[in-house]
């Protein structure tokens, strides 16, 4: 990821409706979850969390599709396993011993999570 790619995800996250919403999505795996459950687990109005979750594609850190009449959102894996390179590939110097693999892959089972 380069530079304003990684600013535009920090700042998108940096909001606490992004961060929890970001999160559930997270837990929920790469099928993601429609928009009224998401609503519903965080309790803000449809229009907030679509605003919201706006932020959030903008940055590349969510994908949207349909899904006959429901939005399904769900959290980008790639760029989030990008933003914790970036953020920790110099860590302890460069030192391959010390630097954490930190590296999310998720599985394709959805269960009902709350946040």
């Amino acid at each position: 990821m380069n530079k304003p790619d990684i600013l535009a995800a920090l700042a998108a996250l940096s909001q606490e409706n992004r961060l929890d919403a970001y999160r559930l999505l997270v837990r929920a795996g790469p099928d993601g979850m429609p928009a009224g459950e998401i609503a519903a687990d965080l309790g803000l109005s449809p229009n907030a969390l679509t605003f919201h979750l706006d932020r959030l594609r903008e940055a590349g850190l969510v994908s949207a599709r349909r899904d006959g009449r429901s939005m399904i959102y769900a959290a980008q894996f790639d760029t989030m396993n990008g933003l914790i390179g970036y953020l920790t590939e110099n860590c302890c110097g460069g030192a391959v011993d010390c630097a954490p693999a930190v590296v999310c892959k998720p599985v394709r089972k959805r269960t009902k999570v709350s946040a």
